[in-house]
């Protein structure tokens, strides 16, 4: 086989000659691309060149499945002793136009019979915006410097938690310094939702899409990878909290790998109390999407206060339960997340899974 440079050298000169001559990589070429700059196996030049050119160009189907099987080699997967789990993995630069309170949706899923993970990293560019492991790290101090298997029996004893690009796939973590560099975002922002560090008996995947057209391959690679049943949608600025902010287009990779659509919006699912949901997202949208913000709103939802915040988090786990078809109704299960919200035993047990990723 070819040295690395060499190799790199024909796939950039395939990809990076002009939006009518340039090609299309295989499968094979594209994995072992991409695999070579997580390695540091070429050029920090060489490497950028690879992540923006193939983003430019439009990445093909089989380009995505092979850019995937890249990331998915290098993770780091850790079985999890539990029935089922969700993966949260919402866009991993962040919410920077209306607070997003997903974060504290996670111990409600939990309360209402379904362990999940927030799937994240530090901000990432363009818009380095809050995500659930820059909460966890820069507003609570917390899990800084605990490895994979903190994140992991934490998660098991809480059933729910939070997991890094820094525990589970280091090599991606490496590439920040050169996403800062090459500011778009390349297509690892789309494939790095789609990774599964943890598994447990059945497993559940909710991400989110932006531009129409990459549902396509992500579903592609939901398809190939291990996940029982992956929701995709155009949720709220590239989130998992779907139909509140505009009518919603979700797809759904089913158990037996059919795919099934579904077009919905706060009005259609929630009836009566549609106008108060969308009265709390109004007011939500005059408050800064500061890491402090979130974490008042979250932490006064999980306290049983009425907080615009709670019905936000109400209306992200119900409509999961929802989608994922573990509940029958979506109105129905807002009315038991709002009831579970009310108790205001969340905040302790925030709390306690705080204390032991210390």
């Amino acid at each position: 086989m070819e040295n690395p440079e060499k190799r790199m050298q024909g796939y950039l000169g395939k990809i990076a000659t002009g939006p009518r001559m340039s090609k299309d990589l295989t499968r094979e070429e594209a994995q072992d691309g991409l695999t070579l700059v997580l390695d540091g196996a070429v050029s920090d030049v060489r490497a950028a060149l690879f992540l923006i050119t193939t983003r430019m160009k439009l990445e093909t189907e089989e380009e995505n499945l092979g850019f995937w099987q890249a990331l998915d080699a290098a993770t780091v997967k850790t079985p999890v002793p539990l029935d089922a789990l969700l993966t949260v993995a919402d866009a991993f630069d962040g919410f920077e136009r209306v607070p997003y309170h997903g974060f504290y949706a996670l111990p409600l899923l939990a309360e209402m019979g379904l362990p999940a993970c927030g799937h994240s990293s530090l901000p990432q560019p363009p818009k380095f915006g809050p995500t659930f492991e820059d909460i966890l790290q820069n507003h609570y101090g917390m899990g800084k410097n605990g490895g994979i298997s903190a994140r992991v029996d934490a998660i098991t004893k809480h059933r729910f938690g939070f997991i890094g690009t820094a525990q589970c796939t280091p090599k991606l973590e490496r590439l920040r310094g050169l996403r800062r560099e090459i500011v778009k975002r390349p297509m690892l922002a789309t494939l790095e939702k789609m990774l599964q560090p943890l598994t447990a008996k059945t497993n559940y995947l909710a991400t989110n899409y932006f531009h129409p057209g990459y549902e396509v391959s992500m579903l592609a690679v939901a398809r190939t990878g291990g996940f029982d049943r992956a929701v995709i949608g155009n949720g709220m600025e590239g989130g998992t909290l779907y139909g509140v902010h505009k009518r919603a287009k979700v797809f759904i990779k089913t158990e037996d790998g059919s795919t099934d659509e579904k077009t919905f919006d706060a009005e259609s699912l929630f009836a009566a109390n549609a106008p108060r949901i969308l009265q709390a997202h109004r007011a939500l949208k005059e408050t800064p999407a500061t890491r402090e913000a979130i974490a008042q709103g979250g932490e006064a939802a999980l306290r049983g206060e009425d907080h615009p915040a709670a019905e936000m988090i109400a209306v992200q786990a119900a409509v999961l339960l929802w989608l994922l078809g573990l509940h029958n109704d979506a109105g129905t299960a807002y009315e038991d997340a709002r009831a579970k919200l009310s108790g205001g035993g969340l905040y302790e047990k925030l709390m306690r899974y705080l204390d032991d990723v210390s």
